[in-house]
């Protein structure tokens, strides 16, 4: 254990610690101003933006020395005796010069630059620069220059912090980026032939402290002061990674990653950050709907009369209102299933939240206490994609097996597949069935879906048409990612909580609403209540019933994580 001393204040720092000035001076709510370092970059000190006084306390006299001059805090290791001053007026002057070199040939193009109203020069310049400019002002100019598919860059706004070239050097590994020319002519740009063009491309917009590389997702789209953030958990694979959803009027402008140690670090692949389209695509189901043919009696799930084009029949269906499906459906169910016990099968899709399967595999214990539990279709795309950092892009692509699989083997007894399922109902034993898709892309084939032909009742609550959609006698309008409050389990059985960020569609409803309605619980759904209900009952998540922190709460030391294996 270590003393270190900020602006007079002691410091402990753990004898393993390896922390710099401005990490350590973080711990007593001191920031130290800075544009190149980076946690997750190598140190250059570059900016000289956290210029600091700097020297050390003997430890036997407690005499302190200070050195002449002031040095990089992000290059000085905060070791045993090591003094820091960061409010001096030497250092406040220094600050301020840094800052006026900075803006000398920044284009002053604030209005229409992607940054204004995070970027750390506008901040800066009001917290630590010069009163008034004393360079000229001079037209702004804005060349922009393509550096791949997703990002480009305005030259003239680049301050050289080279952390995006960094980035692709030592996460990245495909050093895309590179620094040409030299003095005051050095500029960002690709190497020749090679465009900026690999999973994680997307980081470096995040990494950018000012203006210059934007994201050509999000260009000219929205003013960030007028979005909203909500902390969220990224749904495009099992890693799970912790993000900032960015919204206005309920609608999604751009997912950012948050800093996990545990997860994803400080970083996010692209897949998951440019994954939300579906959200807001015009071919999601928005109307529940019901068979015309299922009205006042049990019905099959044939297929319905197909339209010209090849959808959906509107004389097969008939819209219904949310406010009637509860009664209807739990009487067709009831009616499908005649008492019969073990007809009725529950399919519990792995973009559930773990309260979401947790209510529905109830749900259908109710109605048969026999009831048939499995884990829906699990997406596997590739392979697992590994960089440094251990950070990982995982090949399955769903955010919660690992919860479901634990909820399914819970009720089950077991763990049933989805082929467990499909070979259950080619015996004849089902009658009804209720699948919850949620899948972004089609899951779910002609051949499998007429398998289904059997059953007398069939509810499918999914994002999009399907083939299974169209054999539905309830056909019910689900949520996406952001449009849900729950929990997700990610590889690694970390469990990480999150609220809902915009409201579904008019005419789609949140699955675990319903759920809680169908179950006659009273009041309005309460994820954290049904979460602390699964802890008291299921030992795997015994641990959850603590305040989950921000970083997610580690199953595993319930040391029962084989079981969803």
């Amino acid at each position: 254990m270590g003393i270190v001393i900020v602006d007079g204040q002691e410091i402990e720092v753990g004898e393993h610690e390896r922390l710099n000035g401005i990490q350590v001076a973080r711990r007593i709510g001191v920031e130290i101003p800075h544009y190149c370092w980076h946690p997750g970059l190598s140190v250059v000190a570059s900016c000289r933006m956290c210029l600091v006084e700097t020297g050390t306390r003997a430890p036997d006299t407690g005499k302190i020395t200070m050195l002449p001059k002031l040095v990089p805090a992000c290059q000085t290791p905060a070791k045993d005796g090591t003094v820091f001053v960061t409010n001096s007026k030497l250092v406040q002057d220094q600050r301020a010069r840094v800052e006026e070199d900075l803006l000398i040939d920044h284009p002053i193009d604030c209005p229409i630059c992607d940054k204004a109203g995070e970027c750390l020069l506008q901040d800066y310049h009001f917290e630590h620069g010069q009163s008034e400019r004393r360079a000229d002002l001079r037209p702004f100019t804005s060349r922009r220059r393509e550096m791949g598919d997703t990002v480009t860059l305005f030259v003239d706004r680049c301050v050289m912090c080279t952390r995006c070239v960094r980035f692709t050097r030592e996460v990245s590994q495909t050093s895309e980026l590179l620094v040409i020319h030299r003095g005051s002519h050095e500029e960002i740009d690709v190497f020749p032939g090679y465009p900026l063009d690999n999973k994680l491309s997307g980081n470096v917009v995040d990494l950018c402290p000012v203006g210059a590389l934007g994201d050509k997702d999000f260009l000219y789209k929205q003013r960030v002061w007028f979005m909203k953030q909500h902390d969220g958990v990224c749904a495009g694979c099992s890693t799970g990674c912790s993000i900032s959803i960015e919204e206005n009027q309920d609608a999604v402008y751009r997912l950012k990653p948050r800093e996990n140690p545990f997860i994803n670090k400080w970083w996010m692949c692209d897949d998951g950050r440019y994954g939300y389209k579906h959200i807001h695509s015009p071919d999601r189901q928005i109307e529940p709907r019901r068979r015309r043919a299922a009205a006042g009696a049990t019905t099959t799930a044939s297929v319905p009369t197909a339209s010209a084009n090849g959808g959906i029949s509107v004389a097969d269906y008939a819209n219904i209102e949310w406010s009637e499906i509860p009664s209807a459906l739990l009487a067709s169910l009831r009616a499908a299933i005649g008492g019969q016990s073990g007809a009725l099968a529950a399919v519990l899709s792995p973009h559930l939240t773990v309260e979401e399967a947790y209510l529905l595999a109830k749900l259908a214990r109710t109605l048969d206490p026999q009831a048939y539990i499995a884990l829906g279709p699990v997406p596997v795309i590739g392979q697992d994609e590994s960089y440094p950092q251990a950070f990982t892009i995982h090949a399955e692509k769903c955010p919660n097996r690992m919860g479901v699989a634990a909820v399914v083997a819970h009720f089950a007894g077991g763990h049933h597949t989805w082929d467990d399922f499909l070979a259950r109902m080619e015996t004849g034993a089902l009658k009804a069935a209720w699948v919850s898709g949620g899948y972004r892309t089609p899951w779910i084939d002609e051949p499998t879906a007429a398998r289904f032909a059997g059953l007398q009742a069939l509810v499918v609550q999914d994002l999009f048409d399907s083939p299974l959609w169209r054999r539905a006698t309830f056909q019910l309008p689900g949520a996406g990612f952001a449009e849900r409050s729950g929990s997700y389990v990610n590889f690694a059985h970390r469990l990480q909580s999150f609220g809902w960020a915009i409201r579904p569609p008019a005419g789609a409803q949140v699955e675990g609403r319903l759920f809680w309605q169908l179950l006659g619980r009273r009041g309005l759904y309460d994820p954290r209540a049904v979460l602390n209900e699964i802890a008291g009952e299921i030992p795997y998540f015994a641990v959850a019933m603590d305040p989950v922190p921000k970083v997610g709460v580690d199953l595993r030391i319930n040391q029962l994580a084989g079981t969803t294996s």
